[in-house]
This record gives C-alpha cells, structure tokens and sequence, in this order.
C-alpha cells in the first residue's frame, strides 16, 4: 500500500524543494501531484479558483495509491477550498496520512522566494496577498514544520515518520 504524504503552507516555504528531494530519494514509486500543476498548467486559473483542481488532486492522488504509488500532494492549499478534499482523501485511505504543514513567517517565505528559479513570476506583494498565518486542517495527525528546519531535517522526520526508505 502507498503512503499519503501531504505538504501544505503558504509560497515560498520549502514545500515543492522537500516533495523535489523525496521523489529524488524515493524513486518513480512516488507521484508527486503538485497543486501549482493544476491550477496553473492543466485548468490555466489565473485569478478565480476552479473547483476542478482540487477534483483533479483527489482523483490523481487517489489513482496513484490504489496502484501502490506513494502520493505526495503538495500545494499552499488553503483550507477555506482544499480542506474538504483534503479531508475526504485522508478518510478514504486504508492508513495513516502523513499531513505536514510549512508554518514559515511571512518575511523569510520572500527570503526564500528570491532564492528560486521562479522569483520573477510573482512579486512578495502578491505572496503577501495569499499568506495565511496558521491555516491548518486540523487533522489530529498533522504535523508544523518550522523555518528553522533544514531541507535535511525535514526529509529525515519524513522519511522515519512513514517508514519509508530511500532507493537511492
């Protein structure tokens, strides 16, 4: 059976680069349904959030664990439009999901947004326009990762948390 892994919080927060290192670490057992793929590449949302994406998430997520794939969803998520399908996910998989959110102050997510490949694609006005302090789902399982975790660290909780082991 595959694991449900959830990374969720606000841009800029490590999300994508822990998700990035996992599948590296973990190899093609994992699918990495990637919000920002949905929502930018597959439905173009540009302003308006389409409903379709979080369908499009659950469906994907939900494929890939009947197959035996590891799924880890990743995306800023809020609850307010995600945390009904987030929930329903979670309920419908057989074990445990691993549910982590990124808690990053508002300041060091633009450090960190700087740093990127994607720093021009958005401004920390906009990112300011999409923070939410403490947006949790209030799974009992959900885990805060804070920003003094390092990319090591994270990946290491991670990985010890569901028992998975590297490929690689």
């Amino acid at each position: 059976m595959g694991q449900l892994i959830v990374l969720r919080g606000n841009s800029g927060s490590g999300k994508s680069t822990v998700a990035l290192e996992l599948r590296r670490l973990l190899g093609p057992s994992v699918a990495w349904i990637e919000q920002d793929h949905f929502r930018r590449s597959v439905f173009q949302e540009t302003t308006e959030p389409d409903p379709l994406n979080a369908l499009a998430i659950e469906q994907v997520a939900t494929l890939a664990l009947a197959h035996g794939r590891h799924a880890i969803v990743e995306g800023i998520m809020p609850v307010v439009r995600y945390g009904e399908m987030l929930r329903r996910l979670i309920a419908a998989h057989p074990g445990r999901a691993y549910c982590y959110y990124f808690d990053i102050p508002f300041a060091e997510t633009t450090r960190r947004h700087a740093t990127r490949s994607k720093s021009t694609a958005f401004t920390a006005e906009a990112m300011r326009e999409w923070y939410l302090e403490e947006d949790l789902l209030g799974d009992p399982h959900e885990s805060i990762i804070g920003a003094s975790s390092s990319l090591d660290e994270i990946v290491a909780r991670v990985l010890a948390e569901t028992g998975l082991r590297p490929a690689v």
